[in-house]
């Protein structure tokens, strides 16, 4: 793996550090389960340790590494219950801020989501998976700040953080097998955002997660799985 050329100046490498394993998470580079020893992690983005052990603590409070003991921090790996839960969250929480936020958004809010929206099809055309899910949370996330609830758009950023290196995965198969499904929804999220329409936003966004959560289980439940193991893993989360 590469080694990473900071800027060494004290009061910005954790940040730089944090980063750079942020990225690296984010895009499964270091995958679920990989060890952030200080030292290896050191050698690796080529700087000193305390720097390291501070990034390694936020990537723990953002919920993107876990501690195990007697072994140190890990990048986390979710089990399927455990996705399914966030995904359940993720529902209550985002049709409530959609349902908020379609009906105050502004003409600025819906010039930033179309435009959104153009560039994120734009980066699928061109096989840019990350760059097409940053695109697609601005849409979402223009709509859900519209709402006026700060407190509520910072929850979803959370879960949307935890859950990237899952929806990087989705979304490079989507690509990859040219299924086009992933990509509709948001043209008709704002789509009903430009008419005010709180309910079919709200619907749209429901649907958009349920279709997501289905792919994920159809991704991360082993396909040797029997439909008796598969229901008794989606009903384990509850």
């Amino acid at each position: 793996m590469a080694q990473v050329d900071l800027i060494v100046t004290p009061t910005l490498v954790a940040d730089q550090v944090f980063d750079v394993l942020r990225s690296r998470i984010l895009t499964g580079e270091l995958a679920g389960g990989f060890p952030l020893r200080v030292r290896d992690v050191a050698a690796m983005v080529g700087t000193s340790v305390m720097p390291v052990r501070e990034a390694i603590r936020r990537l723990e409070e953002a919920g993107l590494a876990t501690r195990i003991p007697h072994k140190g921090a890990v990048v986390r790996k979710f089990s399927v219950s455990e996705l399914i839960h966030i995904y359940q969250v993720r529902t209550l929480l985002e049709v409530q801020a959609a349902q908020r936020g379609a009906g105050k958004v502004t003409d600025q809010d819906l010039a930033r989501m179309q435009a959104a929206c153009d560039r994120m099809l734009q980066a699928v055309a061109e096989e840019r998976v990350s760059d097409a899910l940053d695109e697609d949370e601005i849409i979402h996330r223009t709509l859900y700040n519209a709402g006026g609830n700060p407190v509520l758009t910072n929850v979803i950023d959370t879960l949307w953080l935890q859950c990237r290196p899952y929806k990087v995965m989705g979304a490079a198969e989507a690509i990859a097998n040219d299924d086009s499904s992933l990509w509709t929804s948001q043209q008709a999220i704002v789509d009903a955002a430009r008419s005010r329409d709180a309910d079919a936003a709200s619907a749209l966004i429901d649907q958009s997660l349920a279709s997501a959560l289905h792919r994920l289980e159809k991704r991360l439940i082993p396909s040797d799985a029997s439909q008796h193991e598969r229901k008794s893993i989606v009903a384990e989360a509850g």
